[in-house]
């Protein structure tokens, strides 16, 4: 007998490649579920033809008890926001090199050559070097993968990792590794061999004073890009809470390829400089650093977003990342941080300068007047700037860029409007305005690291797929997809996933209880674990005999499972600190005690987002 029969609804059903699945109600009642795409939506990497940018947002955390692991930092533990080098990751990069790696050589500083003509002689006169090399180069080719991009990405994540040299060992247990990292780490032992055979300890030695003078190059241009983004939204420099900020510099990296990532509270991006005179990307840096000072605002407020989820069905023909079609809170935050960088950007107009001495009243006049027309002409440049960004998917981007001209007038913080420019926000209104956008073509948009050049399209997974179907109500489609999925791969964990998530809205819950265990039995990524003990935890608390201890148990283990998002934790306290508890009924029953109605406590508008495809 079930568990849960309040959960279970009556009505047509349709058969899905051998699974029955209700084609009527709509359980996802997103307060309960509210996670569902954004439990999925774990990492995302891009990148550019002329500037390549790789950004993940992998959140590692430790299991219960444990500290959560950070990155290795040169700098004293209490700077929350630095500019350094790494010396794990120059032997990575000098390993890479002296293995064919010549990605943006032609570009990068005169430093790589030197580097990679020092190893050459080394390997021309040490067999001992060739013989320590072979083997790591092998291993290289065999972890390539077919995005050049992810590839590098792949040993950038691992560096930020390591011990530094000799030692290069791993700072956290490996299991608590980004996932993308895991499957390279046994390069370790095949990399101190080559390091010693080639003496890389002697070469950063050499050429640390050069890595030292790349960085007081910089310096002021980074202080100056965090000073002047800090007074924009009239923030003060926050004492360290906890969170850094670090821009590390590797020039033995191609300059196009720079790598960002967000793990756990420690916000990093690594950039090479350029041939030209050393310079970096400082738009890139500022983007990852208005991450850094944006999404604890947003993810804090992640529990009430359900309202918002319409507007996703709005954006899943635009030309996005797979995350921001499923994560509404990734979307909202993107759209913040874009708008932010349209207020900041050069707009390539010369601005009038103020004369230092008056003569007379006409020379105000001449100036105010010259004010006038530079501002109505800057305005002209940053809306045509808001219009292709609003063209491009970030459809919420010409909101926020409005409310940041009030708040620029008022000269309040954004850390004091953020809740009234959010939750102020009208939402039928700005789903119609969505819907009336005219989208570029797939392969179009732009990359969120990054304000230009044209962004490489990321072909979407059978799953992706699914994900998206999910998104836009199509619950058949997505059920057909998953369960094609399990036929090849019977253990495939984002299947399970979504086929729980699946069972659950459609009032399966016994189902659901089995897809969601096996997801926790076999998935490896932290957040998909994490959300599934979360719904595990709520089918606990909500079933006819609720069972506390259990719901208990699987919120511990959701804080556990080292996703370290806030709204995962979010999720998980409230769980420990009061029973879930479905919302009241808002539609009443079309039959006295029938109990067939969809559980949609988001309102009228959500329900008509998200309205199931009828079963064929």
């Amino acid at each position: 007998m079930s568990s849960f029969p309040h959960l279970l609804r009556p009505g047509s059903v349709s058969c899905t490649a051998g699974r029955l699945r209700s084609g009527v109600s709509l359980l996802l009642g997103v307060s309960l579920f509210f996670g569902a795409t954004a439990a999925f939506a774990q990492t995302s990497s891009s990148s550019s033809s002329s500037s390549s940018s790789s950004s993940e947002s992998t959140r590692g955390a430790p299991a219960a008890g444990s500290p959560v692991p950070r990155v290795v930092q040169s700098e004293p533990a209490d700077s929350s926001i630095t500019l350094e080098t790494s010396e794990p990751l120059f032997y990575l990069a000098a390993a890479l090199n002296a293995c064919g790696y010549d990605t943006g050589l032609a570009e990068s500083s005169p430093i790589r050559a030197r580097i990679r003509e020092e190893m050459n002689q080394e390997l021309a006169s040490s067999e001992e070097a060739r013989n320590a090399r072979d083997p790591l180069c092998a291993f290289i080719r065999e972890h390539a993968l077919n995005d050049r991009a992810r590839s590098l990405a792949q040993y950038v994540s691992l560096s930020l990792y390591l011990n530094p040299p000799p030692a290069l060992t791993l700072s956290i247990d490996k299991s608590d590794l980004p996932p993308d990292s895991i499957q390279v780490a046994d390069i370790l032992p095949l990399l101190r061999t080559f390091g010693e055979a080639i003496h890389l300890n002697a070469l950063w030695a050499t050429h640390h004073a050069e890595y030292q003078g790349f960085i007081e190059r910089t310096h002021n241009a980074m202080s100056s890009m965090v000073l002047n983004t800090n007074i924009a939204l009239h923030m003060p420099m926050s004492s360290y809470d906890g969170r850094r900020f670090m821009v590390i510099l590797e020039p033995m990296l191609p300059p196009s390829e720079t790598n960002a990532r967000i793990y756990g509270s420690d916000y990093v991006i690594v950039v090479s400089p350029s041939k030209d005179a050393g310079s970096l990307p400082v738009d890139l840096i500022r983007h990852t650093y208005l991450h850094y000072l944006i999404e604890p605002m947003v993810y804090s407020r992640a529990n009430n977003m359900e309202r918002f989820l319409p507007l996703l069905k709005t954006v899943q023909d635009a030309p996005l990342e797979f995350t921001y079609k499923a994560d509404i809170v990734a979307l909202i935050t993107e759209c913040l941080i874009k708008a932010v960088e349209v207020q900041l950007m050069d707009v390539g107009i010369p601005a009038p300068q103020k004369p230092a001495v008056y003569r007379d009243r006409s020379d105000d006049d001449r100036y105010q007047t010259a004010l006038t027309a530079y501002d109505r002409k800057a305005e002209a440049v940053r809306r045509k700037a808001v219009d292709t960004d609003m063209r491009q998917g970030w459809v919420l981007v010409e909101y926020f860029y409005d409310d940041l001209s009030r708040m620029e007038k008022s000269g309040t913080s954004l850390k004091d409007e953020i809740g009234p420019m959010v939750f102020g926000m009208e939402i039928e209104r700005q789903r119609h305005r969505a819907e009336q956008i005219v989208f570029l073509p797939t392969g179009s948009g732009g990359d969120p690291a990054f304000k230009s050049g044209q962004r490489r399209t990321v072909q979407a997974s059978p799953l992706d797929l699914a994900e998206i179907k999910l998104a836009k109500g199509d619950l058949n489609g997505a059920g057909e997809i998953a369960d094609s999925a399990l036929k090849n791969n019977p253990n495939d964990p984002r299947a399970h996933y979504l086929l729980g998530r699946l069972d659950l809205m459609q009032g399966n819950p016994e189902e659901a209880l089995h897809e969601l265990t096996e997801t926790v039995r076999l998935s490896k990524d932290p957040r998909t674990t994490a959300w599934a003990h979360i719904y595990l935890g709520r089918m606990y608390d909500i079933a006819q005999q609720p069972q506390r201890d259990r719901a208990i148990a699987e919120y511990k283990a959701a804080l556990a499972s080292r996703d370290s998002q806030p709204d995962t934790k979010a999720a998980a306290e409230k769980g420990l600190k009061e029973p879930f508890a479905l919302p009241k009924r808002t539609v009443p029953d079309s039959d006295a005690g029938a109990d067939n109605e969809p559980l949609d406590p988001t309102g009228k508008a959500a329900k008509e987002a998200y309205r199931p495809t009828p079963a064929k």
